[in-house]
């Protein structure tokens, strides 16, 4: 029986990968996403990481995820674009449409890709990111399945629609990467299979009574960050993404563990806004930099941790990166059954 550790993040990718191939995803495809949700558990987002990845190769089994999709463009207006991502596995296509939204600002000043059709991409702050260290401006949104009710409302009408903002900073750029929910909804799966409570807050049953029981919250519903500032946000980003998108919207987005037959339909916003033009790309990044710094150095209350900045956590998470990465029992059980299905050796590093 696998056990709670670190094992080699190289071997991980690399038995991700094999796995995604073995169940059709070119190797180009298999290696980005293997590495994107490694990353993710290498900066302590495991709730996006190897977490995943069963539910992604069951969804190609059933055919509401194609391994083999990139997306293509069905409307191009120069800065503004539709990408119909086809169904494919979301980190493959986010990461296309990060590629045309960086080139067509640097066109254009400034580039939105609509993406429609879309699948789950793990952290949107990951492809924030991306824009960011091209020296642009990265703004990333994408919506789910309902999960959040309406202030004084019992019934889920509104996903927990990430948003991230990502801006260069002169090193490592500053991400701000949340979810509408005040939990979310891959950290809630992550107790739910450890048999830990959430925190207290997170969630209500489906009779409407708050719980702390993961399994209740995901029979249930999550609340909204901030109460009906978290809500207003969240019905913004389904607008924006599903809106102009021409995707799915609120329950047009269906359960990513629900149906497994039938496509997730989520849609995303991808935007880029370059720097140069409004003032040199070095002024902002000092600018930048200087008030990271400024907020990092303020003087904290008696005892709290350090001063972080949004995205610090992550970063720190890199810099301290030595080639291990930790995982939990279940999931790396859960990868174990799925090599067994699909005739894949199990690493010794891995427990092979």
């Amino acid at each position: 029986m696998p056990i709670s550790g670190r094992y080699p993040a190289q071997a991980l990718s690399r038995f991700a990968a094999a796995l995604l191939e073995a169940a059709g995803a070119p190797p180009d495809n298999a290696a980005l996403v293997a590495q994107a949700l490694v990353d993710a558990d290498i900066e302590g987002l495991a709730s996006h990481g190897l977490l995943q990845l069963p539910m992604y190769l069951e969804r190609i089994e059933r055919g509401s995820v194609d391994p083999t999709a990139k997306g293509e463009i069905v409307v191009d207006a120069g800065a503004r674009l539709t990408l119909d991502a086809g169904n494919g596995l979301g980190h493959v296509t986010a990461e296309h449409a990060c590629e045309i939204a960086i080139a067509r600002a640097a066109e254009h000043g400034v580039a939105v890709v609509a993406v429609r059709n879309a699948f789950h991409f793990g952290a949107a702050g990951r492809f924030a990111r991306r824009i960011a260290l091209a020296g642009k401006i990265g703004i990333v949104m994408a919506n789910t399945r309902p999960m959040l009710p309406a202030p004084g409302g019992a019934e889920a009408v509104v996903g927990n629609n990430p948003l991230a903002i990502a801006v260069p900073a002169g090193g490592e750029p500053i991400v701000l990467d949340l979810a509408m929910s005040a939990g979310a909804m891959g950290k809630v799966r992550l107790a739910a299979n450890k048999g830990e409570p959430i925190p207290e807050g997170w969630a209500q049953t489906a009779e409407g009574l708050p719980t702390r029981d993961a399994a209740e919250a995901i029979k249930g519903v999550l609340l909204p960050a901030a109460g009906a500032k978290g809500f207003g946000f969240a019905v913004m980003v389904d607008l924006l993404a599903g809106g102009l998108s021409a995707g799915g919207v609120g329950a047009e987005v269906q359960p990513l563990y629900g149906d497994l037959s039938r496509p997730y339909g989520s849609a995303s916003l991808i935007m880029a806004i370059e720097i140069e033009g409004f003032r040199p790309l070095a002024d902002y990044e000092a600018a930048a930099a200087g008030f990271a710094d400024r907020i990092r150095q303020s003087k904290p209350v008696p005892g709290a941790a350090p001063i972080r900045l949004p995205g610090d956590r992550a970063a720190e998470a890199r810099k301290r990166f030595d080639g291990s990465c930790a995982l939990a029992a279940e999931t790396l059980a859960a990868l174990h059954r799925q090599a067994h299905r699909l005739g894949i050796a199990i690493p010794e590093s891995l427990g092979g």
